[in-house]
């Protein structure tokens, strides 16, 4: 496997990673602190293709594929986990459900707003008591002539509040049956949905979590995404993407740190020489860019599998349960290379390490991840 990257992928990096630098890198802190979901940022990434990155050019997206996402995803969550978390959630999460199953209509309608970034997308399937159970689902749809009626709360929902339009999950069957839920498309100013409480969180503080609410919403049946029944489904398709997602967001964060602690020890002295001079440290390096260099690989491998129309569960999986320990491990280790500093906001490690978290537990936890991989294995 040759995973070097061509020319249209070392574009999509270089747009990403100067525009992180110029427009993100100065407000992080203070989008951090203040818990602020910049969407005017969003919107200048629309601009650039950034916020369509699959969608097809005919309803005005990028066209690009897994090979720029990653990369693109990666240069932001360098600067920002943040930014980085938004941006995945928009285009695997919302945008990726409806290029793979809306109809040629839905699209037209919601796709090119989405990918120039006029409309941001929100995508509802965890509930307050079925986050890894998802298909034990109590939000619900309950067929009323050419309409549907749903009734519950989404949470941990990734622009809940901000998002103009969602992809939502709601069950219209039995529980814990394959075919017991049902997708819809709702914009915000449906009557009956609203949002509800934003999550005041460890990390990931710009990008804003939060609850959607339904209230005897009433959904025209057009807005009914693919066949009744087949919302989990479509959701579990989904998530495998979201998984590369996950894995890139670990990634960025991990290069960030790693890259951070890296300059770190070479400016610091102690004992009249540069720390990375001991093997404390400079062994802490090489373990640190070594993994990042494995969790690399197993997301270019997943990248590869779905580039190719191939099955890629097993693959996804393994990136986005590697990488997201790996970004766990490296932000830690770049605190204690930095020591009492790293452990202050005036240094971007710590900031690493509150970020890293999430991605052991977003779009399936390391444990769910295990589940996965055992499964799929046993199968292969």
């Amino acid at each position: 496997m040759n995973f070097t990257p061509d020319e249209i992928t070392q574009h999509a990096a270089q747009t990403a990673r100067d525009f992180a630098r110029q427009y993100i890198k100065p407000h992080v802190m203070e989008w951090d602190e203040t818990q602020q979901f910049p969407i005017h940022i969003f919107k200048e990434m629309g601009k650039l293709g950034l916020m369509g990155v699959f969608v097809p050019e005919q309803y005005g997206g990028a066209g690009l594929g897994y090979f720029e996402y990653k990369v693109i995803i990666e240069e932001v969550a360098k600067v920002c986990g943040s930014v980085g978390l938004s941006l995945a959630a928009h285009n695997s999460l919302c945008i990726g459900h409806m290029l793979a199953f809306g109809n040629e209509e839905q699209k037209m309608k919601y796709l090119p707003k989405l990918a120039s970034a006029e409309w941001i997308g929100a995508w509802g399937l965890t509930e307050p008591n079925t986050g890894s159970d998802a298909g034990n689902m109590k939000c619900t749809a309950t067929k009323d002539g050419d309409n549907w009626i749903l009734n519950g709360t989404k949470c941990w929902i990734t622009h809940g509040i901000s998002g103009d339009v969602a992809v939502v999950v709601a069950r219209t069957g039995e529980p814990r049956t394959r075919d017991n839920s049902t997708t819809f498309i709702i914009e915000r100013n449906t009557p009956g949905f609203r949002g509800g409480k934003k999550e005041n969180k460890l990390g990931m503080r710009a990008s804003e979590t939060a609850e959607m609410i339904f209230d005897n919403c009433i959904i025209p049946d057009k807005q009914r995404v693919g066949n009744v029944g087949d919302g989990f489904k479509q959701a579990m398709k989904v998530l495998d993407g979201g998984r590369i997602s996950i894995a890139s967001l670990a990634l960025g964060i991990a290069k960030g740190a790693y890259e951070a602690a890296l300059q770190y020890s070479q400016e610091r002295y102690q004992f009249d020489k540069p720390i990375v001079s001991f093997q404390g440290v400079s062994f802490k390096l090489a373990d640190m860019a070594t993994e990042i260099m494995a969790a690399e690989m197993l997301t270019l491998k997943a990248c590869d599998l779905k580039q190719k129309g191939l099955k890629f569960t097993r693959e996804a999986a393994m990136a986005k349960y590697y990488a997201s320990e790996v970004a766990v491990k490296t932000a830690n280790d770049a605190i204690q290379i930095f020591g009492g500093y790293g452990y202050t906001k005036d240094f971007p490690v710590e900031k690493f390490y509150r970020d890293a978290k999430l991605c052991t537990i977003g779009e399936g936890t390391s444990e769910i991840q295990k589940l996965v991989i055992a499964r799929e294995s046993l199968h292969a």
